[in-house]
């Protein structure tokens, strides 16, 4: 027994010894996979350490008959040094290098080449269809290439000072440019849009310079010369775009003995001078259309004796008068308007209450904030229609009725803060082109159309909240309808069920009745109309049709309609007692289409 139990006993504690050492080679195994087994090496780089960023020079020694190319790192761009001096394109060259640095051929080491006596002839490396020269860090590096292999896709490269030879992808040698030209910078200008904050040009319109500059604190464009006035932003910006975007369409010559007279260049049709601060970043010069395109147009850089030939239709902007560049609208929104005064005939003041509300000032009804928002919006997009007289003295002002206009119309930042003004716009006398404008704080007198001026409103009433009441449908426990002398009453019973009320005669349904009742829930204005309600020219009186509703709390709703009037778009005038004053509006179309179907006294009704 003693024996047995032994065994049992010296079993277990074995099997314990074993889970030990499987455990504990377990988590060898697991150390040594993640953290101490050696990184399988890659293919060596052909160009170890490269980078591109480094790079100072690239010499490109094409075929035999073919020119050097070499280009040097400058004031953070590329240069063309040979064959010509011209500004080269940097996105072309680094992605070469880009390239060179992903390079991990298969290398022949020079063992192997002993064994091939006329391996240079072999690879085409005697005659290399092109070499690369790099220099970095001031070291030079010396790339050969020669054949493709047979199938194409591989080529045998070899850097001189280094033994062996390399066979690598083909692809990148759609990178080695075969000419110049290919790696010739094609932008007309050799900046952003946005780099720039002044603009000088001279063009054929009278020989005038024109001067724009930029400001630096609001960003937006004024004319300096011939005649201080505000520019058009928007415009110039988009002139500027697309000025960037200009590309050279064909290198025409390099000669500096050129003459540019035969170009168009001397004298220039278009000069334009492009620059930031005190620093001229870039110019251009254009000269006439080549006699077989007329969509082409002869040009050249500042500093370049290259010709060159670009489209015609980004620089058509630039060859105009400087009225061209002038800003079209009355005022530029700079800031968010918090007060508008109106004074003329009907004056009144718009006051914003908190972020989305307004008031009308001295008045007891609300202002409709999509309204006053329709205005700013319309005061903003107003435009010039004609630029009348620049240089105006004040004595002047009252031969176009602008000394006392018929209309002012001030916006401010800050409400009841005279000191706060966006913009002050006068207006004045109706002439053949529109009417008479100008802002006080600018010498120039303009135009805007007539048709411009009346879509503005001139009264505080425009201005009403045209929201007119607003329930459920579940609050309504009955509708009265009085029209030709005559009175139907529907109760409503319960959701979607409606009846005619004792004394009430005739036919109705159900499910219209609620509908449009629903509809009546959230009732607005389409506009509001000034007069008298009870007055013949709107079509109420005692047989108009009538309709009030009358809620389970004892409140009424009542709607008078008009009759006998011609509106567009199948509506009528309809009013309503508001604050105790009659209002008439347009009613919305749609709901008259159901109110006049399913809340009407049809004729053969008693």
């Amino acid at each position: 027994m003693f024996d047995a139990g032994f065994s049992q006993l010296m079993n277990s504690k074995t099997t314990g010894v074993w889970f030990v050492i499987a455990a504990a080679l377990l988590a060898f195994i697991f150390i040594f996979d993640h953290y101490l087994s050696p990184a399988v090496a890659g293919p060596t780089p052909l160009l170890p350490n490269l980078r591109p960023a480094a790079v100072t020079s690239v010499q490109v020694f094409p075929p035999p008959g073919a020119p050097e190319i070499e280009v040097n790192r400058t004031n953070g761009g590329w240069l063309l040094a040979r064959p010509v001096s011209y500004p080269a394109q940097t996105a072309a060259i680094g992605a070469l290098l880009d390239a060179l640095q992903k390079l991990a051929p298969v290398r022949i080491g020079a063992s192997e080449l002993r064994e091939r006596k006329d391996y240079e002839s072999e690879f085409g490396l005697d005659h290399p269809q092109a070499s690369l020269v790099i220099i970095a860090n001031g070291q030079r590096r010396q790339l050969e290439v020669g054949n493709r292999t047979a199938p194409g896709d591989q080529v045998y490269l070899r850097v001189v000072g280094m033994d062996g030879v390399a066979v690598a992808d083909a692809a990148w040698l759609n990178l080695i440019p075969h000419a110049a030209d290919e790696w010739r910078d094609t932008a007309l200008v050799n900046a952003g849009q946005n780099d720039f904050d002044w603009i000088v040009l001279t063009n054929n319109v009278k020989g005038i310079a024109i001067e724009l500059r930029r400001d630096p604190t609001n960003h937006l464009w004024r004319i300096l010369r011939p005649s201080g006035a505000r520019a058009d932003t928007d415009h110039i910006t988009d002139l500027l775009q697309r000025l960037a975007a200009a590309s050279v369409t064909r290198f025409i010559t390099d000669d500096p003995n050129a003459d540019p007279t035969a170009f168009g260049l001397q004298p220039a049709d278009l000069d334009l001078w492009l620059g930031r601060g005190t620093n001229l970043l870039s110019a251009v010069h254009v000269g006439k259309s080549p006699t077989n395109d007329a969509s082409q147009v002869y040009a050249k850089r500042e500093g370049w004796n290259t010709v060159v030939t670009t489209a015609r239709e980004p620089l058509v902007p630039w060859r105009g008068a400087a009225a061209g560049f002038r800003d079209t609208r009355l005022f530029e929104l700079t800031a968010p308007v918090a007060e508008i005064e109106v004074r003329g005939t009907n004056h009144f003041i718009l006051r914003q209450q908190g972020s989305n509300d307004w008031q009308i000032v001295g008045e007891k009804y609300p202002a409709d904030a999509e309204n006053v928002r329709l205005f700013i919006k319309a005061l903003a997009d107003l435009r010039i229609a004609e630029f009348v007289k620049d240089a105006v003295i004040t004595p002047i002002l009252t031969n176009y009725d602008l000394a006392a206009p018929q209309r002012e119309i001030i916006l401010r930042s800050k409400a009841d803060d005279t000191n706060a003004i966006i913009a002050e716009l006068d207006f004045g006398a109706v002439q053949t082109n529109g009417i008479f404008a100008r802002r006080p704080d600018e010498n120039f007198v303009y135009a805007v159309k007539e048709q411009d001026f009346n879509q503005l409103p001139d009264a505080a009433w425009k201005f009403r909240d045209r929201s007119i009441w607003n329930f459920r449908v579940e609050d309504v426990a009955q509708i009265t309808i009085h029209q030709d002398g005559k009175t139907r009453q529907i109760a409503r019973n319960g959701p979607g069920k409606w009846s005619l009320a004792a004394g009430s005669q005739g036919f109705i349904e159900d499910k219209n009745i609620e509908q449009t009742a629903q509809m009546f829930h959230d009732f607005a204005a389409i506009g509001w109309v000034p007069g008298n309600w009870s007055g013949p020219d709107y079509g109420f009186g005692t047989n108009s049709l009538q309709i009030n509703f009358e809620l389970k709390n004892g409140v009424k709703h009542t709607v008078d309609f008009g009759a006998g009037v011609e509106l567009p778009q199948r509506t009528a005038l309809a009013a309503v007692t508001l604050d105790g004053e009659r209002w008439v509006f347009y009613f919305s179309p749609a709901l008259y289409q159901l109110t006049a179907s399913y809340l009407t006294i049809p004729l053969n009704v008693p």
